[in-house]
């Protein structure tokens, strides 16, 4: 048997859920087809997804299509979810991206191909609601903005299009050795290599076209021979948990097998963990194979992207990290604990929640406001708590200026009794780096995990409140008092010696900027500009063409959504905007500052007299 792993894409109410409900029904997998304005599909179970009618985590399912086990993963469409279309990304054979016939390519469609594109994922088209009012024909805007050779399904094995793809299609067809099968072959190499995208039609509320996806997704896309062949890999994309509050790893297997009570080692980045699989559910049953996806009980420290059986590199993140934060907190402030738990539970499923405890606050990182709703549903119906959020402000960054360096030891003079000396210089570096410039053996272990630590934790607050980044830090001093020392004295004596070096190096506060690409209509030029203008934006020059103008250039993160939300005034509603993060450069004007949390090693006096109490 084969196996293929597909992702359904879309913008948001494109009809992608519908469509995989009938698809499992059209299939026999199931025997009542539900919708999303009942609330009963089968792939959105939480309850705030039946609710709000939109996908918000990812679902898998399977069904057979002859010879072929097909596995779906339906992915959320809006944009504050763009985290879980990432983890889908990463286990792919194929994708179908669906676009409806009445709102026609919306920009999350532009956004979603283009990486499907740069990926190499092979992507068949699927236009959806046509049987709806105000359906037109699609292919010229799919051709235009999303991929230059698209196809019509019943054109996509015609040889001049085939010849048009390939040049040794094209020798062969002049040549006259070109046949159906010759065409079918040569399509379905062509979709493999993203050369070309065939473009279906239907409805996935009365069933039409549906067959012939289908079969196009089983004779386009490259599907999986099932094997238990080589050492077992396999990637973690998804996480849920079980009746009892267990983990449940969803991993697809690129190669060996996998079965219950077997141990097998967990790779996490250069981190190596053991863990025993106790049980393995896959579809059809038996043990899971390459090409599988599989639900794995039993590792109790699994986490979103690692790596099973072997280590490699699985693909990386092509989504930004989101540049927003909040901080959150319960309505019933004896819940505060609970509340931290309960966000750290769901971090594990999410892991771009990135849940931070900064002093008494918690906060979390989020790429929109959306976020915040889904967040405080599943806090109230999955804890019972129920929260609070502060204002969404923009995250960020430091990084250092200069080289600055400090040395502090016992001082009872100055009423610093931590027996524990350190040293420390920092100076820029790339990402956020721990070295050496004294012998390893000079501090007992336990006191060097110690000082690295507490620099890491440390560095998420630098001199205005931020977290320090392209930083490199070098312990050049250390002592200890036996047997009076201990690894708390480092801990609580590093922040002070940090701090003192980073405020000789200087810091200077970053902004996260976004890259755009931006298509408007050419007499919205001049509007659009000076827009671009007031929110700090760098365009570069217009490309004119007949009718329409096109703009690239970087926007600070903290004014994409306000530039969004005045583009349709500003374009006649035909402006289209792109943007992806692009990079950290330097805030202009005063530094932006965000309250710290916890003591402040800053103010040293202070520090010391907190630190006592504590």
């Amino acid at each position: 048997m084969k196996t293929l792993n597909i992702g359904i894409l879309a913008h948001v109410d494109a009809g992608k859920t519908s469509l995989t409900e009938r698809l499992l029904f059209e299939a026999g997998a199931i025997d009542h087809l539900g919708s999303v304005d009942g609330g009963d599909t089968q792939t959105d179970s939480l309850e705030l997804e039946r609710r709000r009618g939109i996908t918000i985590r990812s679902a898998v399912v399977s069904f057979l299509a002859g010879d072929t086990r097909i596995t779906l993963i339906d992915t959320p469409g809006h944009s504050d979810f763009i985290a879980e279309v990432e983890r889908a990304l990463r286990v792919l054979d194929g994708a179908v991206l669906v676009v409806s016939a009445v709102e026609g390519v919306q920009v999350q469609t532009r956004v979603l191909m283009r990486t499907l594109r740069r990926l190499g994922i092979p992507t068949l088209v699927f236009v959806n609601k046509v049987d709806r009012m105000g359906a037109r024909d699609q292919l010229p805007d799919i051709r235009a903005k999303l991929a230059p050779r698209a196809v019509a399904g019943p054109d996509a094995t015609s040889p001049e299009f085939l010849a048009d793809g390939d040049d040794d299609f094209l020798q062969s067809y002049v040549d006259g050795r070109v046949d159906e099968a010759a065409c079918r072959a040569e399509l379905a190499r062509q979709v493999a290599r993203g050369l070309a995208h065939p473009v279906l039609t239907g409805s996935a509320i009365t069933g039409a076209g549906v067959a012939d996806l289908v079969t196009a997704m089983t004779e386009l896309l490259p599907s999986t021979e099932r094997t238990g062949t080589g050492r077992l890999a396999a990637t973690v994309f998804k996480i849920d948990r079980g009746r009892a509050g267990e983990k449940i790893a969803y991993a697809r297997l690129h190669s060996g097998s996998l079965a219950p009570r077997q141990r097998i080692p967990v790779y996490r980045g250069e981190t190596e963990l053991t863990g025993r699989v106790s049980a393995v559910e896959v579809a059809g049953g038996g043990a899971a194979l390459a090409g599988d996806v599989a639900r794995v009980r039993g590792l109790r420290e699994v986490r979103i992207g690692d790596r099973l059986g072997s280590p490699g590199t699985a693909r990386d993140g092509v989504f930004a990290p989101p540049s927003l934060e909040t901080v959150v907190r319960p309505v019933r402030p004896e819940q505060a604990a609970a509340l931290f738990t309960a966000l750290t539970r769901l971090s594990e499923e999410d892991p771009l929640i990135d849940v931070r405890r900064r002093g008494h606050d918690v906060s979390v990182r989020l790429y929109g406001e959306v976020q915040k709703e889904v967040l405080r549903s599943m806090l109230a119906e999955g804890a019972g708590i129920d929260v609070t959020f502060e204002e969404t402000r923009t995250l960020y960054v430091e990084k250092p200026i200069g080289t600055g360096e400090a040395v502090q030891g016992l001082d009872p003079a100055q009423r610093l009794y931590f027996f524990a000396t350190v040293g420390l210089r920092v100076e820029p570096g790339p990402g956020v780096s721990f070295g050496l410039s004294v012998e390893l053996g000079s501090l007992p272990p336990a006191f060097h995990k110690a000082i690295e630590e507490t620099v890491h934790s440390t560095l998420e607050q630098g001199l205005y409140g931020w977290e320090v980044l392209d930083v490199a830090v070098t312990l050049t001093h250390t002592a200890f008092f036996s047997p009076l020392s201990a690894a708390g004295d480092f801990r609580k004596m590093t922040p002070l010696v940090l701090m003192a070096a980073l405020q000789e190096a200087g810091t200077r506060v970053h902004e996260p900027v976004h890259r755009f690409e931006l298509e408007i209509p050419a007499n919205a030029v001049s509007a659009v500009l000076l827009k671009l203008w007031q929110l700090r934006a760098v365009p570069g020059e217009p490309a004119v063409g007949p009718s329409s103008c096109t703009l690239h250039g970087t926007i600070p993160a903290e004014h994409v959504h306000a530039f969004e939300q005045a583009l349709p005034a500003l374009s006649q509603g035909e402006g289209v905007f792109l943007s992806e993060f692009a990079d950290y450069r330097p805030y202009p004007g005063p530094p932006p500052t965000r309250p710290r949390t916890g003591e402040s090693p800053l103010d040293r006096k202070e520090y010391l007299a907190r630190v006592a109490r504590r």
